[in-house]
């Protein structure tokens, strides 16, 4: 069922406009080249005291696609992006679609085994890393992989004055056996690549999510579903050339892909970049460049809220301020508007939706769920299909609880060479979404529950098997099971329970130690108990409930 049929109540927080949107661009890559001959001049990216104008950004994308094409690079192929948030994860995005390309965003936590899964699943040919994530991760795994050309590049780099304190201890690495990607630039500056046509159905990017049943599988995000939910951004928000989007959301992830990268982009309004996430200096860079609008998590938010400069004037512009990825407690809400003046509207998406599937109209505010205390993750966006179906795939009324199943032109084509997966989560193109929840008669739409296992810590989508499996590889360990716990910062945190092999013994902070070193920040278990025994049913499945119960 979809709340925008018969529903002339939401005219009044859409405020008139059309539910509909047509996609204005067959491609991301048209969409930006609207830009640059719109706005060449005005500024597309800001990175510290550097500015990259959109007419630039065009050169040094046509630059990157003509270097990687001398290279042997062709149309289909695809690029990781092993990055932080820096200009080059833009510039190798763009230049990668220049070239006929897939991009395949990379997360910079991830470790030696979680990036050689993604490098040999995605078979790229091209990986564009950080200088230290090269000679920390990346130089161990690139054997057996399809990588043949690897550019380096440092995150000090397209920033020109003294480094500010998130740069404390970075340096220039040398990297021998890579492409430096200044060097490369400047070698093909002027630079015509290839001509290449992208249409609608082409896929833009990889953006690998984690499943409960299998290692992560990467969606297939195409040029009509990076567009359409550009437009979304746009036009549900109201966001233009004169905002500033203020880059809180990894790059990586597809909120940053969409709600930063792409809406800038689309809207000619510059992205602001700061490398990663500290709290004092984001809320410094927003009061310097008049931030206007941002999304991300809202542990950002809670960040931000208790970063020893908190003022109300360091985010006095910041007046469109979007959140998902997590619940959001009312309680948080309140008291980011008592501390700078702004409401958090909530937003909700998947990767397979490309961001948002669900947002809380602009100047609207989220009804509070009276039997939970959650705040509505909002209504359906534009010609977004959302019905809520019980087990046996019929549709429930208003009220019942089941399973979201989302249909719209944000729906991604399908997960990369796993036609099984793709048909299983996605049967004749509509996801389900594993996500449990209900709508109420007014049509607002909350989550309560998921159906699948997966763990969400401050966004970030946790498979326990994956965290298990490494738990295995601890010599002491002899079973083990990883549930989801709550945790007042990041919403929900990793737990795992473990039994030991016979006449072993460890502690618990070794276990987290051992981990720790072998998995990204945040999927490691915060907390670990050692059990006699991990509860199981008579067929030997664990019993996560009652794991979830001891906690």
């Amino acid at each position: 069922m979809s709340v925008y049929d018969d529903k002339p109540w939401l005219a009044r927080y859409d405020q008139g406009q059309p539910h509909s949107l047509t996609p204005e661009y067959d491609s991301a890559l048209d969409m930006f080249r609207a830009t640059v001959a719109r706005a060449g001049d005005a500024d597309a990216i800001r990175y510290f005291d550097r500015r990259i104008g959109f007419a630039e950004l065009d050169a040094l994308t046509d630059a990157f696609a003509a270097g990687i094409a001398a290279e042997g690079f062709r149309p289909g192929e695809r690029v990781a992006i092993f990055a932080q948030n820096v200009p080059q994860f833009v510039i190798a995005q763009v230049g990668t679609w220049k070239a006929g390309g897939i991009a395949v965003s990379v997360n910079p936590m991830n470790k030696e085994r979680e990036l050689a899964e993604l490098l040999k699943d995605s078979e790229a040919t091209v990986l564009v890393a950080l200088q230290s994530l090269y000679r920390d991760v990346a130089t161990k795994v690139l054997d057996g992989t399809a990588v043949r050309t690897v550019i380096t590049t440092s995150e000090l780099d397209f920033q020109t004055r003294d480094a500010p304190a998130v740069f404390a201890g970075v340096e220039r690495i040398e990297s021998p056996g890579t492409t430096d990607l200044l060097e490369l630039l400047e070698a093909h500056r002027g630079a015509t690549p290839p001509e290449v046509t992208l249409g609608p159905d082409d896929v833009a990017f990889l953006t690998y999510t984690s499943g409960t049943t299998g290692p992560p599988k990467g969606a297939m995000t195409t040029h009509r579903n990076v567009v359409f939910n550009a437009q979304t951004y746009r036009d549900w928000i109201g966001i233009g050339p004169d905002d500033v989007v203020l880059g809180i959301a990894p790059l990586f992830h597809i909120t940053g892909l969409v709600g930063h990268i792409a809406i800038s982009l689309l809207s000619g309004a510059p992205l602001v970049l700061m490398y990663r996430l500290d709290p004092a200096l984001t809320l410094d860079v927003a009061e310097a460049e008049g931030a206007t609008f941002t999304v991300g998590s809202i542990t950002v938010f809670i960040a931000l809220m208790n970063a020893p400069n908190a003022d109300k004037a360091k985010l006095a512009t910041l007046t469109k301020v979007y959140s998902g990825g997590a619940p959001i407690p009312p309680s948080t809400v309140d008291a980011f508007r008592d501390a700078f003046g702004h409401y958090i509207h909530n937003i909700y998406g998947l990767t397979e939706t490309t961001s948002p599937s669900h947002g809380v109209p602009f100047h609207a505010e989220a009804p509070v769920d009276p039997a939970s205390g959650a705040l509505s993750v909002g209504v359906p966006v534009y010609d977004t299909v959302v019905r809520i179906v019980g087990e046996d795939g019929q549709d429930l009324p208003p009220g019942e609880v089941g399973e979201l199943v989302t249909a719209g032109p944000q729906v991604v084509a399908g997960y990369w060479n796993k036609p099984e997966e793709t048909a299983r989560a996605l049967p004749e193109g509509v996801l389900h979404t594993g996500d449990v929840g209900y709508m109420d008669e007014q049509g607002w739409f909350y989550i309560v529950d998921r159906k699948k296992d997966q763990i969400n810590a401050g966004g970030y989508k946790i498979w326990p098997r994956e965290v298990e499996d490494v738990l295995y590889e601890h010599p002491a360990v002899r079973e083990a099971a990883v549930v989801g716990v709550p945790d007042e910062y990041r919403g929900e945190t990793v737990k795992a329970f473990v039994s030991l092999k016979a006449d072993a013994s460890t502690t618990p902070e070794e276990i987290i130690a051992f981990t720790k070193e072998r998995m990204a920040a945040y999927k490691y278990p915060r907390q670990v108990e050692i059990l006699d025994e991990i509860p199981k049913t008579v067929s030997g499945k664990v019993l996560r409930r009652e794991l979830r119960t001891r906690s």
